[in-house]
């Protein structure tokens, strides 16, 4: 008889997660598809909105070389030798 009863409420649960997972999903899925739509908007937004006038803007420039100069030392022209 305990048998029964564990199996029947078990089914019962189980029915009723059916029953709230049909009515929740699909809302969830219609706010999760919403957010990703919007995001992807912003980030298009961003990068074709980023300088309307026309205008460039560095954000980095790397650190300039020092310039050798003379104090490269002697360079001499070799020939290769097969």
């Amino acid at each position: 008889m305990a048998l029964l009863k564990i199996l029947f409420i078990t089914i019962c649960v189980l029915w009723l997660l059916k029953m709230v997972a049909r009515l929740l999903l699909p809302m969830f899925f219609h706010k999760m598809m919403a957010k990703a739509q919007n995001q992807a908007n912003q980030r298009y937004q961003q990068q074709h909105n980023h300088n309307p006038d026309g205008r460039i803007r560095v954000d980095y420039m790397p650190p300039k070389e020092k310039s050798r100069g003379d104090n490269a030392g002697d360079f001499v022209d070799y020939e290769e030798v097969k």
